[in-house]
């Protein structure tokens, strides 16, 4: 996806039809990105490396009113309960839509111009986007953002 990411996507589905439940399918792994799926209003996730016969069960307890997650992933919302961790602000909620996706195409090793062109908006508004961005996150350079966007798992570091 070019320029939408799968929780985006999850953001979006909420917003423009709340009745559509979402089962994610994912190569990660990781607490930041099952929480942040779960936020987003993901009503199942599975790993890609999940079997064949996991993707039914998935669609038959969201279909039922359910959360489903693969159990790989199922023991960090079980520990984060059992031990009464606090829920964090996730930085990236206090960005827009539109800030995420410049973070992301950044993050993606877009140059300005072609984020400009991606968008469909001119230099300057991405300029001021990026500027807003990063005066909000208190970040003072471009590879500042890149390492946030990746330690709020908005992109992998292998990407």
């Amino acid at each position: 996806m070019p320029t939408l990411n799968g929780i985006e996507v999850a953001l979006q589905c909420g917003r423009v039809s709340p009745k559509t439940k979402v089962v994610m399918l994912s190569i990660y792994d990781d607490r930041t990105h099952v929480t942040r799926a779960i936020r987003a209003g993901v009503a199942g996730y599975l790993l890609k490396g999940a079997s064949v016969a996991e993707l039914p069960l998935a669609v038959k307890a969201v279909m039922a009113g359910e959360t489903y997650l693969t159990p790989k992933v199922s023991r960090f919302v079980v520990d984060g309960f059992l031990h009464d961790e606090p829920e964090g602000a996730d930085p990236i909620e206090g960005l827009t839509r539109r800030q995420r996706e410049i973070l992301q195409l950044i993050a993606e090793g877009r140059s300005t111009r072609e984020i400009a062109a991606i968008l469909e908006l001119s230099v300057k508004t991405v300029e001021t986007h990026r500027a807003r961005m990063m005066e909000r996150l208190d970040i003072r350079d471009v590879p500042g953002l890149v390492r946030f966007a990746i330690r709020a798992g908005l992109v992998s570091s292998d990407s």
